[in-house]
């Protein structure tokens, strides 16, 4: 049998009616025992598990022992007042959610250094 080529099974694809192409698409599942549309569905769903998520929320865990250096870090990145951020220092929290996961990677350590303990959520 003469090999056919992927051209020309596109073309008779394209010439083919609506219920032709459902009829293919069932001979297809029959013979391989394969259904094309788990396939299609499942490939970008792996892409994006594979990937990460691409906004976390910064969340303080403990303010160490160094807390004043926590508190102005609190007030720099998010711009609340002293007392809000004393609050987020005292009870621990969120400091700022949806954030980039590369800039929250460089928040977490800027809070490292300063002896604190973070978590990305």
């Amino acid at each position: 049998m003469a090999k056919v080529k992927k051209e020309e099974i596109i073309e008779s694809i394209k010439e083919m009616t609506i219920l032709e192409l459902k009829e293919l698409v069932d001979l297809i599942k029959e013979e391989f025992g394969v259904d094309p549309t788990a396939v299609a569905v499942a490939a970008p769903a792996e892409a994006a598990v594979e990937e990460g998520p691409s906004t976390v929320n910064l969340e303080l865990t403990a303010a160490g022992p160094n807390k004043l250096a926590i508190i102005k870090l609190i007030r720099e990145i998010t711009g609340l007042g002293l007392k809000e951020a004393k609050d987020i220092a005292d009870k621990t929290g969120v400091v700022k959610e949806n954030v980039d996961a590369k800039e929250a990677e460089e928040l977490k350590a800027k809070f490292e250094e300063a002896g604190a303990s973070v978590e990305l959520k």
